[in-house]
């Protein structure tokens, strides 16, 4: 998994660096992988996605952030509880 994450983000970085004419990191250094073995949890970590562009003002509707997947019609997403 590790060889697979380091090729995914060598090449993202340097399309990034690339596309912003820039050079240096673009990922920091870590995996935080986890076993997502109950439906909530799938539900807790896809809300913390989505909100990451919302968190870094970026959007204020998660759903309105350009680079995010989205199936042909939108799942609506509610905050855990």
């Amino acid at each position: 998994m590790a060889e697979i994450m380091q090729a995914i983000k060598g090449a993202s970085a340097h399309r990034v660096n690339k596309l912003l004419n820039r050079r240096g990191r673009v990922w920091q250094e870590e995996s935080f992988d986890r076993a997502l073995r109950k439906e909530d949890q799938v539900q807790e970590k896809l809300f913390y996605m989505l909100e990451n562009a919302v968190r870094a003002g970026l959007v204020s509707n998660p759903l309105d952030y350009p680079w995010i997947w989205r199936r042909t019609s939108p799942t609506v997403v509610s905050a855990p509880s």
